[in-house]
């Protein structure tokens, strides 16, 4: 045939030329003469069919989530570019068709990833300002050991996020690193400023306890258990030194203050079982003057002068029961003396008004002597002791 072989998408004419038909018109894309026409066409639509292999394989790659579209456009627009030279048989509209809709859905793909990837450097420079947020927060907090490991792990999660442009990226760690370097400072002035307190504590809190041991061995009971108080309150006021150190302050500080107070309250158990047997030795006076005969009144008066002056010998009793035996002892006092004062009622007038005065004077000094007593006044006892033994001496009738 003067056309020779063909089909519908091409032909292959007598002199071995061969044809593909395009919308255009028709085209050669080669030649055959190692074989029949037939032969020869089928081996310019195998080629297509391999370029369309081509194409299939870049529609499917399209649909795959994560696949590069820009590699697959690259792809089909080489694909594209080839098909008018292509040297194939078959349906080229057609395959330019797809490959001009594969480009389509390339773009479509690529703004689409565009818009992802600007979603996530979104998200990521969000995060990242989040962390700068938190790190210039804390660069004024003095939770130092909280923060210093706050600030380490910042600086992992910072690097661990990514997505986000050099520039911004830098700007971002810049702050970051900003608010690190002034929370170091502050730390660093904080823990400068607590040594030198810390050092101040531990010379003041030496000089307490020099003092305190100077005043271990002290018998001055009163004053010098006010000066321990004091001690006390001052070893309050005065800060901490390091722990160690402290603790080592506080137990030699301690140890000092039981030590005086424990010696100071041996003396006091002694002093005061003492004065609980004084208690008793004056209890028992009180029953002997109890038993005296106030009609006999010469020898009930010498008889409570020994008395009182054996009261006065035994010394202090318990602080609760000084006023109660004291009246005790002037109540047996009083009855006597009112008896004696019967008595010298009946004699002259001049004597008996004197005697009168003299017993007056005696009781207004006892009773002196009493409160003396009482208070714990010993100039005061001493005297008006002496002063009542002149009285009594004076008192007419005292040398019977």
């Amino acid at each position: 045939m003067s056309d020779g072989t063909g089909s519908e998408w091409g032909r292959v004419a007598d002199d071995g030329t061969v044809y593909v038909r395009t919308s255009e018109g028709e085209r050669a894309v080669g030649s055959w003469r190692a074989g029949s026409p037939d032969e020869g066409l089928a081996h310019f639509v195998r080629r297509y069919e391999d370029l369309s292999a081509e194409v299939v394989l870049l529609e499917r790659r399209v649909t795959i989530a994560g696949v590069d579209p820009v590699g697959i456009a690259a792809s089909a627009r080489r694909l594209l570019d080839g098909l008018p030279t292509a040297a194939v048989v078959g349906d080229l509209d057609a395959l330019r068709g797809r490959l001009t809709a594969l480009l389509g859905v390339t773009e479509e793909r690529k703004s689409q990833a565009q818009a992802e990837r600007a979603a996530r450097a979104a998200q990521a420079v969000a995060a990242k300002e989040e962390l700068v947020a938190e790190a210039e927060r804390l660069a004024k907090s003095s939770d130092w050991k909280t923060v210093s490991e706050r600030f380490r792990t910042i600086g992992d999660e910072f690097r661990a996020i990514t997505g986000v442009d050099k520039r911004t990226d830098s700007g971002l760690w810049r702050r970051i690193a900003a608010a690190r370097e002034e929370f170091a400072r502050r730390r660093t002035a904080h823990f400068a400023a607590l040594d030198t307190q810390r050092a101040t504590s531990k010379e003041r809190k030496e000089a307490l306890i020099a003092e305190a041991e100077s005043l271990a061995t002290s018998t001055d009971w009163g004053p010098t258990s006010t000066r321990f108080r004091e001690l006390m309150a001052e070893w309050k006021t005065a800060g901490r030194a390091a722990k160690d150190v402290d603790d080592e302050l506080w137990t030699r500080f301690r140890a000092t203050q039981d030590a005086f107070f424990s010696r100071r309250n041996a003396v006091n158990a002694e002093r005061d079982a003492q004065a609980r047997a004084n208690q008793t030795a004056k209890e028992a006076l009180l029953a002997e003057a109890a038993e005296l005969d106030p009609a006999d009144t010469d020898r009930s008066a010498r008889r409570l002068r020994e008395i009182q002056e054996r009261w006065d010998a035994i010394g202090k009793v318990p602080r609760e029961v000084v006023g109660q035996l004291e009246r005790q002892l002037a109540t047996i006092g009083d009855r006597i003396r009112e008896a004696s004062d019967a008595r010298w009622s009946r004699h002259d007038g001049e004597t008996s008004l004197f005697a009168a005065k003299m017993r007056e004077n005696i009781r207004r000094l006892e009773e002196k002597l009493q409160k003396a007593r009482a208070a714990g006044r010993e100039k005061d006892v001493a005297r008006l002791e002496g002063e009542l033994a002149n009285h009594r001496a004076l008192l007419p009738g005292s040398d019977r």
